[in-house]
């Protein structure tokens, strides 16, 4: 299961307009014929999942029509991120994208979804989206109507080497340590030296990278931060956080 896998499932797609069309049918195949015409946004996204090998990562309710409970899915197994603006800018490849056009972020107010295809910085991502103009398209989404995304498991590089990582604090020293602060030395914080403590120093710019990358800022790198750390070539194009 790869976010790979399943943005590129979803480009096949592209240009697909009106209903019914191959996806509504699929869906209907399967829960009846009453979504053949129904709005198919995330019914683009179960097919997606499906035909990419990734309905176990991208589904953990199984197969959605209906947005909310597809975001209730992925809150209640700890995966969902809010639509603040720090929150869309660490948003990656293959995380699914809801909506809100009130612009808050409600859960209950969805009312479209997609798949991000890129994190564009600045609170806004280009996506992928099935039922939009009644077909699917790329589009660019700004934090403003974004209620939140959910974030499959994915069994892609980052997550499996991130699960044997140590969580690192304040006070720890050695070659984890000094990793930290080359990766942080990356994201262009020249105050840390790579000393292989764990110093103050250090606490405060992974402090830094932790507010940019939409994580609780406890300056402790734990699995949801050293993914953060590891976007090294986005901090090259986007600047420093």
């Amino acid at each position: 299961m790869t976010a790979a896998k399943m943005v590129a499932e979803a480009r096949k797609t592209l240009g697909m307009s009106g209903r019914p069309n191959a996806i509504t049918r699929e869906y209907a195949s399967r829960h009846g014929d009453e979504y053949l015409l129904a709005p198919w946004c995330d019914m683009a996204v179960t097919y997606w999942a499906r035909h990419s090998g990734n309905a176990k990562a991208v589904l953990p309710g199984g197969d959605r029509a209906y947005t909310p409970w597809h975001a209730q899915d992925f809150r209640r197994i700890g995966r969902w991120h809010s639509g603040t603006v720090s929150s869309v800018n660490a948003a990656k490849p293959g995380d699914i994208v809801f909506y809100d056009w009130g612009g808050t972020e409600s859960i209950d107010a969805i009312d479209h979804a997609g798949v991000v295809e890129f994190s564009l910085g600045g609170g806004r991502l280009q996506t992928i989206e099935g039922n939009t103009d009644d077909a699917v398209k790329r589009r660019i989404r700004a934090a403003g109507v974004i209620a939140g995304y959910g974030r499959p498991a994915y069994d892609d590089w980052t997550e499996s080497m991130v699960r044997n990582l140590p969580t690192l604090a304040r006070g720890a020293t050695g070659e984890d340590v000094q990793t930290v602060q080359g990766l942080l030395l990356a994201r262009s914080h020249p105050e840390v030296s790579i000393s292989g403590m764990f110093d103050a120093t250090t606490e405060e710019a992974v402090k830094a990278v932790q507010r940019w990358g939409g994580v609780e800022d406890d300056g402790i790198v734990g699995p949801m931060t050293w993914p953060v750390l590891l976007r090294v070539q986005d901090s090259m194009e986007s600047g420093a956080w």
